[in-house]
């Protein structure tokens, strides 16, 4: 029976409708046990923050890491990949209340945690969407919330085994803190930017009263300093070992020290130790013992010691201090400058310390051991691993995993009233909510217990993303043990520092063991001036809308139009492109299928080609080979590429212009011979609709579906599948190669754009005669030519062709010059 064809490619009643079949017919849903004999990839999927909306970096950087699980699943791997979302943390928070038009800290903790819950699950089908419109290839079946039971309950199990190893303690210290967010914060959640300030010269006074110049760009935290220091090297200063400094508009004292720390030449070599400013402040203050003056309070206001300046904010303050330095005469010099300050990534908040009883992994005793764990993973690209290393070597704290919110995972942890005894949970009482619930296993009183109300941070969920997915602590050991490490993890470079840091962190920790055997990171997506996209700075794009425009597959090709790893330029060209291009398949595909209405699928019989057949089968196992080593490297825009131009310069451009006679013209040609043309569209479409598949899987399923779907040809498809995208990938055969057949279909690719290139020159169609065609070439050029000349003359209306041997034996040029005669073109009546 005739199939009915779609006119043209509707791209958004195409895309909706293979969307519906791939979720109704369970194309993406797979699960694996231990006993399966069956290769899994497993993925470490990256939980996008629900409280935001798709942007393009995230459809990059998913749907490159979709091209390679796409391509796996087609190897006939297992693909274990369950969509996840991050919904515990600050942003969340912020979401809900600005949605809901509410204050946290003005709502019991439950009734704000309900509401966070319930708006969750207003918000999170439309969330989704976008990335199932993207086509990723997730189990959107079994996905899961970081805040849900299951997350929630594998979260506390880590937290309570690190507990047991001793990798976890409680502290009170000076603790990085955003006092807008009203949190601790973790090194991680720094970001560094640069920031207008001034430098300022301020006098101290010695014992004698002379002036002792120190240089700051925070003097709101005077109240607070405990002592100054200077080089123990430094001349001079080497009088005032053992003396005191007075403390200008607060006329209290402090020692003078000596630390080899202290830069000579910044400054006047004399730096003032605050509690406090700065993780250099922290560590003299170890090191010292020094005195603890709270200055700021983790509001941002000023302390009861900072006396008329009490309850100021920091900037109102600093500004008030610094009037009544120069008002003093304590204000020797004032210099504006531009400096680098830490802030927090969530709001650009200026991080303050803040001494506060918190919760720690301790990292920087096991720094050798993480640094190791780098080399036991395949990075890709390679050089991002320099990131990773970079950053651990530079740690400077333990990680710090306590929050003060309302919205996120508690700590299974309580206190005694009476002794202060820490009292913890046992896994099978997981998860527990520590607030409304007591340990099933405590012996005493439990109205004795007070219960933590700090929460954890929300990488310490998202560091356990792989015992989540994996059912850590229910799953059965022996199957959980097989599948960590995970295959892959995908994720941007700007999280190396967090997610990927962390989660290697806790897989050593917890389970012995690193996460995953490789990590596949993206780059940016940069405005068309190359910076970063971001929302405040106005120069976002949004995919939801370009897939609206172009439609799927074209966003999809943009993103394999750049290097893993590198950052990209945005252009509506590379969607543009990628537009042109699915149209393209669907209408050379639309082209061949015309002409395989009749054939019935066969064992392909090589040995009934010519050489123009062999020529493109040759070109397409070369293609098959190469696609297949770079996917293999995670090298997906090479890939395309190779791919793409199979398509183009093969397929397209002369192949399908050299057999259409014989496809249409049987009485011509003859029958067998069209067969012959028919077994190689055949066998040559279905391969190449393949190896775009991962890359362009709406246009690739829409083509398969009319005549391929349901066929077991060529013994690739062994059993009866329901997807191009879970059939089996192209194999190589190195039987196909062959170089005769290469030589002779290159030098009739080049005299066909010859020809087509005098045509156009002529001002003639492509349909138009040639009378006579003289072809220079070399002896060996000949012989090959011969073989495939009468595939030239018919695809380009040649009547005649004359080869003209020359002297030399040099090869035919790209840009070979063939004489001509046109037939006469005839007068328009």
């Amino acid at each position: 029976m005739k199939m009915e064809l779609p006119k043209k490619y509707n791209v958004k009643e195409i895309e909706a409708k293979w969307k519906t079949y791939w979720a109704d017919n369970n194309v993406y849903v797979s699960t694996f046990k231990a006993e399966d004999n069956k290769p899994v990839f497993s993925v470490d999927t990256p939980p996008p923050t629900v409280s935001g909306a798709m942007h393009m970096g995230h459809a990059f950087s998913y749907a490159q890491g979709d091209f390679i699980i796409r391509y796996h699943r087609m190897k006939g791997e297992t693909i274990f990949y369950p969509f996840g979302t991050d919904d515990n943390g600050l942003p969340t928070e912020h979401l809900v209340e600005k949605k809901k038009k509410v204050l946290s800290r003005k709502m019991s903790r439950p009734d704000f945690v309900k509401l966070c819950y319930e708006t969750i699950k207003e918000i999170k089908p439309a969330f989704v969407q976008p990335w199932k419109d993207l086509a990723i290839s997730a189990d959107f079946e079994h996905s899961y919330s970081s805040i849900d039971k299951e997350p929630t309950r594998v979260s506390q199990l880590s937290f309570l085994d690190l507990y047991k190893k001793g990798f976890v303690y409680k502290k009170e210290t000076p603790t990085t803190w955003c006092v807008k967010c009203q949190t601790a914060i973790a090194q991680a959640d720094f970001e560094n930017i640069e920031k207008k300030s001034s430098f300022n010269d301020i006098a101290f006074k010695d014992p004698e009263g002379n002036d002792l110049i120190i240089s700051t760009t925070r003097p709101e935290l005077l109240s607070a300093c405990v002592a100054l220091f200077a080089n123990p090297k430094d001349e001079r200063y080497k009088n005032l070992e053992g003396k005191t400094a007075k403390v200008p508009l607060f006329n209290y004292e402090v020692p003078i020290l000596f630390d080899e720390s202290v830069a000579l030449d910044k400054g006047t070599g004399l730096m003032m130790c605050c509690t406090f400013g700065d993780k250099e402040d922290v560590e003299k203050w170890y090191k010292y013992k020094l005195d603890l003056r709270t200055a700021i309070t983790k509001w941002g206001t000023l302390t009861d010691i900072a006396g008329k300046y009490k309850d100021m904010k920091i900037k109102e303050a600093r500004e008030a201090i610094i009037n009544d330095l120069k008002e003093s005469g304590d204000l020797k010099k004032q210099i504006e400058i531009t400096h680098n300050a830490n802030t927090h990534d969530r709001c650009g908040t200026e991080i303050e310390f803040v001494n506060s009883s918190q919760w720690f992994i301790n990292v920087m005793d096991h720094k050798e051991e993480l640094l190791k764990a780098a080399d036991e993973i395949e990075w890709h690209p390679e050089h991002m691993k320099v990131r990773y290393l970079n950053w651990v070597e530079n740690l400077n704290w333990d990680w710090c995993i306590s929050r003060q919110r309302h919205f996120g995972v508690p700590f299974p942890v309580w206190y005694e009233k009476d002794t202060g005894n820490i009292v913890v949970a046992e896994p099978e009482d997981l998860p527990i909510d520590p607030s409304t619930e007591t340990p099933k296993s405590y012996s005493g009183n439990p109205e004795n217990l007070i219960p933590e109300t700090d929460v954890l941070d929300t990488w310490a969920t998202s560091s356990v993303t792989p015992q989540i997915a994996l059912g850590w602590g229910k799953t059965p050991d022996e199957e959980f043990k097989k599948a960590l490490p995970m295959t892959i993890r995908l994720q941007s470079h700007d999280i190396i520092r967090t997610w990927a840091f962390y989660t290697i962190t806790k897989g050593l920790y917890n389970n012995g063991v690193v996460p995953w055997k490789n990590i596949m990171i993206s780059g940016f997506v940069l405005d068309s001036k190359g910076k970063k996209m971001s929302k405040s700075k106005g120069n976002t794009v949004d995919p939801v809308g370009l897939i609206d425009k172009f439609g799927a597959d074209a966003v999809r090709y943009g993103a394999s139009s750049v290097k893993l790893g590198d950052d990209i330029p945005f252009h509506e060209k590379y969607l543009e492109t990628g537009k042109k291009t699915t149209m393209k398949i669907f209408n050379a595909s639309k082209f061949v299928h015309m002409h395989l209405e009749d054939y019935e699928p066969q064992d392909f019989d090589y040995e009934k080609l010519d050489v123009v057949d062999r020529w493109l089968i040759s070109y397409l196992h070369k293609t098959i080979e190469e696609a297949t080593n770079y996917l293999d490297y995670y090298d997906f825009s090479k890939a395309r590429a190779v791919v793409e131009k199979f398509f183009w310069n093969g397929l397209c451009d002369n192949y399908l212009e050299i057999v259409k006679d014989v496809v249409y013209k049987p009485d011509v040609y003859g029958e067998e011979n069209r067969k012959i043309k028919q077994m190689v569209l055949h066998y040559v479409l279905k391969n190449m609709l393949k190896l775009f598949a991962p890359f362009l899987p709406y246009v690739t399923e829409e083509v398969y579906s009319w005549k391929f779907l349901n066929e077991t040809s060529y013994g690739e498809d062994a059993t009866q599948l329901n997807s191009i995208h879970n059939s089996a990938w192209p194999t190589f055969n190195e039987d196909y190669l062959d170089v005769e057949a290469d030589n002779a279909g290159a030098l009739a690719v080049k005299i066909i754009g010859a020809v087509r290139a005098i045509k156009s020159k002529e001002q003639v169609s492509q349909k138009h005669e040639v009378a006579r065609l003289g072809i220079p070439c070399n002896e060996e050029e000949k012989v090959l030519l011969e073989k495939v000349i009468e595939d030239v003359k018919r695809a380009m209306s040649i009547k005649e062709v004359e080869f003209i041997l020359g002297e030399s034996e040099e090869a035919m040029s790209d840009d070979v010059e063939l004489t001509y005669e046109l037939a006469p073109v005839e007068e328009k009546k």
